[in-house]
């Protein structure tokens, strides 16, 4: 079951397995069980558990046996001791090893259960902290917009999230693809879950396989010891493969086969692992064309392209300009008196063709509060590129007059040209004499030549 609690009971006493195995069933976790230590290795070698019940005294192999593959090789599974041999010494060497807590049989199961909570709240932590690791400085933000464009994507993903259906997300770089990967994910039943996301296009083509999938001690010369892959740490949650176009046509069918069965090898493995964990990807590429031209397997588009989600460009909705701009405004900004921006400035980024989306525009808003002197962003401290040209008027609002708009584009040639007048005529099309009444008619802002 999707976001559920997976355990493993290990015990040669068949009536100790299936006694817990009712009640865990009952308290609403996955449960498997083990009557010896060689099948209780091999549960761990195929799929990560998030708490492990174990026995010390065992045919075959011990306990402490077990309890040491399982931290070498899921470092992340929380281990129970529960034995009916207990002494001091025992229990601390199996804590030295990495096992939780010490409990001896015959135990109470409601004091069990409170330690299996404990540890389980452990390893969320853990996991946690390894996703966490991952994200740093990603500067995250929420889902800012009311226009209609928006909320459209915003109900599509929000239908989308109860089911465990793959999903593609495109739009172009900066658009919010990941924020609506995230909408989805915590709108699931997998959301307590991990949230793992890999952007493909970073990662070279020899190490993704690794990076997913993880590999073993030695699979390789920097192998020095075991990995877990991503898939591995999103177990149960969502693993989010941004920039999925960019992946290594050499990986494609081994990401294919883990999507249609949930199961992969590490590299250099040999074992059949499996893990419950939902693909929601993104990227900026024609995954259409390019599966046309043989760059990307139909076959895994696909599986990939379930449902589909297109975030629009910002651009497309410009009524979300002023709102994205406040919010900005007021998160760069820790203290009360926030700097606000004019309607001149705002009616200049709303004439912006935005072809960073809106990381572009969060930057440009962060540099605007920093230089301003006052408590006032006018259009001087907006630093555009000069996009905003004839091949982009169609978009900019009607609302705007003539003049507004030609002011607007004056102030945009000389911020292109260091605000040198004679390069800026040039570029107008008209003389030194004409912008240099333009911008006192405009009452243009110019500062030195750069």
């Amino acid at each position: 079951m999707a976001g559920s609690i997976h355990a493993l009971i290990v015990d040669d006493e068949k009536n100790v397995t299936d006694l817990l195995k009712l009640q865990l069933d009952e308290a609403g976790f996955s449960v498997d069980t083990a009557n010896d230590g060689a099948i209780g290795i091999n549960r761990i070698q195929a799929k990560p558990y998030d708490v492990i019940l174990l026995d010390l005294k065992m045919p075959r192999i011990n306990g402490l046996e077990v309890l040491k593959f399982a931290k070498e090789n899921q470092p992340d599974s929380q281990v129970l001791i529960l034995t009916g041999y207990g002494d001091i010494k025992t229990a601390v060497d199996t804590i030295k090893m990495g096992a939780f807590d010490f409990i001896t049989k015959p135990y109470n199961f409601d004091e069990l259960l409170v330690s299996i909570r404990n540890a389980l709240d452990m390893r969320r932590l853990i996991v946690d902290n390894k996703v966490m690791k991952m994200q740093i400085g990603e500067g995250k933000y929420e889902i800012v917009g009311e226009s209609p464009a928006l909320k459209k994507v915003i109900d599509v993903a929000l239908k989308v999230a109860g089911s465990d259906a793959s999903v593609l997300i495109t739009g172009p770089s900066g658009s919010g693809k990941e924020l609506i990967a995230h909408l989805i994910h915590e709108n699931s039943e997998r959301a307590k879950k991990p949230f793992v996301a890999v952007n493909c296009a970073s990662i070279p083509d020899t190490l993704i396989e690794s990076e997913l999938f993880g590999h073993e001690k030695g699979a390789f010369t920097d192998a020095h010891t075991l990995k877990q892959g991503l898939a591995e740490i999103a177990n149960g949650g969502t693993l989010f493969l941004d920039e999925v176009g960019d992946i290594s046509y050499l990986v494609q069918p081994k990401l294919l086969r883990f999507i249609e069965t949930g199961t992969f090898r590490r590299v250099g493995g040999t074992v059949e692992m499996s893990v419950d964990a939902r693909i929601v990807s993104a990227t900026n590429k024609d995954l259409d064309h390019e599966a046309e031209e043989g760059k990307f397997r139909e076959d895994l588009l696909y599986r990939l392209n379930v449902v589909h989600v297109e975030v629009p460009p910002l651009n497309q909705r410009q009524e979300d300009i002023p709102i994205l701009v406040n919010y900005f405004l007021q998160k760069k900004q820790k203290s009360r008196t926030a700097k606000r921006i004019t309607e001149a400035a705002l009616k200049l980024l709303t004439a912006y063709d935005w072809p960073g989306n809106i990381r572009e525009l969060e930057n440009v808003i962060e540099r605007a509060a920093i230089l301003a002197p006052r408590d006032e962003i006018t259009p001087e401290y907006i630093a555009l590129t000069s996009r905003v040209k004839s091949a982009d008027l169609r978009r900019i609002p009607t609302r705007l007059s003539i003049a507004e708009l030609e002011k607007i584009h004056i102030e945009n040639v000389l911020k292109a040209n260091g605000f040198n007048r004679t390069k800026s005529a040039k570029a107008l099309g008209i003389s030194m004499k004409t912008l240099y009444l333009k911008i006192k008619n405009y009452e243009i802002d110019t500062p030195a030549p750069k």
